[in-house]
């Protein structure tokens, strides 16, 4: 199993970055998937998650800013950020959980749950 987190960068306070991240090896509609993020001397944190149904939530930080997608024909989840601040610094690690049977809403909001996890990408915001 792999998965490929791309899209972060460099961007003004302001601005907006979109994540994607792909996978393979998986079959991508069976498994609910994540946003996390781990900034320099602070803890890993969720972001966003989404179902196996397209259902969502968001951390209270980024609600209204950010939103989560995916598109399982492509098999790749994204993350559109905008409105970013420069407390959004962070490398931004994408996490896939094997969803319970037959659960098309079960939504994976602690780390424990996933059992897949990508590389990361950095996302940088200036002040």
């Amino acid at each position: 199993v792999q998965l490929q987190a791309s899209g972060g960068g460099l961007v003004q306070a302001g601005g907006s970055l979109k994540l994607s991240c792909a996978a393979s090896g998986l079959t991508f509609g069976y498994y609910g998937m994540g946003w996390y993020r781990q900034a320099p001397g602070k803890e890993r944190e969720l972001v966003a998650c989404i179902s196996r149904g397209g259902s969502t939530h968001f951390a209270d930080s980024v609600k209204g800013r950010f939103t989560i997608s995916r598109d399982n024909a492509k098999n790749t989840l994204y993350l559109q950020m905008n409105s970013l601040k420069p407390e959004d610094t962070a490398v931004y690690y994408c996490a896939a959980d094997k969803a319970p049977f037959g659960s098309m809403w079960y939504l994976p909001k602690n780390s424990y749950e996933y059992d897949y996890w990508g590389q990361g990408t950095l996302v940088t915001v200036s002040s």
